[in-house]
């Protein structure tokens, strides 16, 4: 049997069908080549945003409704949009043959073998986490790859249905995130980015240092610790880590990024709005000057750190002068990227139950005006890096010309360089920037 995945959503997203996958192959299940060609096609949904949620749905029905004219052809759900709806996804896409929520998808394989042998339609949404020995399998052949190491969240920000659908905060132990990347940079990974939905919470709500590990950097705070010890992980060129909280913007943190070799001079820091007044109904914890200071944190020790950010227009109540707030705050901070998005209500969240009073030409405005403005700054930021050399790990050819090669920088930009005589893929080559994009830039090897 033949399968294929379709994933909405984010990193975390990302990573789950990845190892859905490799469960699906360790099963003796094959890869279909094409979602037509495939036997048994699951969408791996998101209900972070109501688009996703709703083109999860949309991609759902059109797939439940096309089994009519593919006899025999298994359609399934997993993911966020499972775990938020629990049964009444059938309700909504009938014909559904299984779903499978946030916390189960490891028991995929069983599940689909027991609808094969006629005992579906099967939903399982319970509140017991698989084993995670289940979902640390990887493909091969990759040069980066995604580690969990937090699950859940209990931040309980009033527009985020994350806690809903992923659970209260659990940390993996260390020792398990440290021996899953051995077993990947002895593969070949050259490059591992540290997941969770709020990365700077790892180890807080759970132990995962023995009380006999002693950092050799004398740090305290469970992340540090746990990037050290990755970074003395012979091989590794690049660490990563995301999402991020102002909160964890320590002076640990700074300390780590700034001294370990391997962790890039990047991080994703969500800010969602410039505005105090906003940020506090938000519940995020912080307001701007927080924000700032842990900026200042972070420069103080990688003067040319990167930084990118979620920022989210038309939140209830936002008002011009709100939003003019986040413009200015924007500006002030210098984003390299910022990834704007418009609100919408999530179920089972308290700001789903306030009055949603900005329009969505309102919304849609904001969202335009912050992506012009993002646009130019990071236009202005990236012109700034003519003429110098960057050191760029090779992803492999361009997309849109298979006579050029792409990579990434350690501060996470994409660059455009002309191939050269034995370049492959995972390469670390120095490439001279010579012109830029608003989120790209073009070079070539000076090697």
């Amino acid at each position: 049997m033949k399968f294929h995945i379709k994933t909405y959503g984010c990193q975390m997203n990302e990573r789950d069908s990845e190892a859905v996958s490799m469960l699906m192959l360790r099963h003796g299940f094959t890869k279909a080549s094409s979602e037509a060609s495939a036997d048994i096609v699951i969408v791996n949904t998101c209900s972070v945003r109501g688009k996703a949620e709703d083109k999860a749905l949309g991609k759902l029905g059109l797939l439940a409704a096309g089994k009519r004219d593919s006899p025999g052809r298994i359609v399934g759900a997993i993911g966020c949009v499972v775990q938020q709806l629990k049964g009444d996804i059938r309700r909504k896409v009938p014909g559904l043959d299984f779903a499978v929520g946030t916390h189960r998808i490891g028991t995929l394989p069983e599940i689909i073998a027991l609808v094969m042998d006629g005992k579906g339609p099967i939903i399982d949404t319970g509140e017991d986490r698989v084993h995670e020995s289940n979902l640390t399998l990887h493909p091969e052949g990759g040069i980066s790859a995604f580690v969990n190491i937090l699950y859940g969240c209990n931040r309980r920000c009033t527009y985020c249905i994350v806690p809903a659908v992923r659970g209260h905060e659990w940390s993996r132990p260390a020792t398990n995130v440290i021996d899953e990347i051995r077993q990947l940079v002895s593969a070949g990974v050259r490059e591992v980015t540290l997941l969770g939905q709020s990365v700077m919470s790892y180890g807080r709500a759970n132990q995962v240092w023995p009380e006999s590990h002693r950092s050799p950097c004398g740090f305290n705070e469970p992340l540090p610790r746990l990037l050290e010890a990755v970074d003395a992980v012979d091989g590794i060129k690049r660490l990563r880590f995301t999402s991020g909280h102002p909160s964890g913007c320590t002076e640990e943190l700074a300390r780590a990024m700034s001294e370990l070799p391997s962790v890039c001079e990047h991080l994703h820091l969500p800010l969602q709005s410039g505005s105090d007044r906003i940020l506090e109904m938000m519940r995020r914890g912080y307001i701007s000057n927080d924000y700032r200071k842990a900026i200042e944190c972070l420069r103080k020790r990688v003067p040319d750190i990167a930084l990118t950010t979620d920022i989210i227009v038309g939140f209830p109540s936002e008002t011009e002068e709100d939003f003019d707030m986040t413009v200015r705050f924007m500006d002030e901070i210098g984003f390299d990227n910022a990834f704007v998005f418009k609100y919408s209500p999530r179920p089972d969240t308290a700001a789903a139950g306030w009055h949603d009073n900005v329009p969505a030409k309102t919304k849609m405005h904001r969202n335009k005006v912050l992506l012009i403005e993002q646009d130019k700054r990071g236009l202005a930021i990236n012109g700034r890096l003519i003429g110098q050399e960057m050191e760029v790990l090779v992803t492999g050819t361009s997309l849109r010309n298979s006579s050029r090669w792409t990579g990434r920088t350690r501060s996470n930009k994409i660059v455009i360089f002309d191939q050269i005589g034995g370049c492959e893929r995972g390469d670390l080559v120095k490439i001279g920037i010579e012109r830029v994009g608003e989120q790209t830039l073009y070079g070539k090897c000076n090697e």
